[in-house]
């Protein structure tokens, strides 16, 4: 299991993401600066223990209505090669690793392949700030049947319950007042 440190990013999450989430195409804002606050998630064990693998929903509140991202990140200490530089989220100095490398999880291998094994049942999600500990609140719905399938990611986070036969994950998150809301992050794709 990770260990998660209690200690400080610099510059943090939040503001690695500030910076390159308008940068998105996905991303519904304006032209302005998004006003960002971490809204949810969890996080997955990579079985070497090289990756930090954390699912990030930000909710931004910059515009009339408040709309949740979901980013998954892979935490790396050093560069990935092999991906699109638009891929790198940005680096940042952690209080006990050093230098790490954040990239958006669509584009990290060892992201994207823990992601498919917990569509299948291989992996168990993890809360985001205790360490040894199950997110009860993520669930699967539906089966990814036999054979080779790709994730489909949710960008933009909506309310609302999976549906269909195929799978899909399912979390929550929280928006500014306080209420807790349930979406569909990510889909079995064949």
């Amino acid at each position: 299991m990770a260990v998660i440190h209690q200690t400080t990013m610099q510059p943090t999450k939040v503001e690695l993401l500030t910076d390159w989430l308008p940068k998105q195409s996905w991303y519904l804002g304006g032209a302005g600066t998004p006003v960002l606050a971490k809204a949810g998630g969890f996080r997955l064990d990579d079985p070497a223990g090289e990756v930090g693998i954390e699912f990030v929903v930000v909710v931004d509140t910059s515009a009339a209505e408040p709309v949740a991202y979901l980013v998954p990140m892979g935490y790396r200490g050093a560069p990935l090669d092999g991906v699109p530089e638009t891929a790198l989220v940005g680096t940042s100095e952690h209080g006990v690793l050093g230098t790490r490398w954040l990239y958006d999880g669509a584009h990290d291998p060892v992201v994207r392949e823990q992601l498919r094994a917990l569509m299948n049942g291989g992996a168990v999600p993890q809360d985001q700030d205790e360490d040894d500990t199950p997110d009860l609140t993520v669930t699967v719905h539906g089966a990814v049947g036999d054979g080779e399938f790709d994730v489909r990611l949710s960008r933009v986070l909506r309310a609302g319950a999976a549906q269909g036969d195929t799978a899909q994950l399912v979390a929550e998150w929280t928006w500014p007042e306080g209420s807790t809301t349930r979406g569909v992050f990510a889909t079995a794709v064949r």
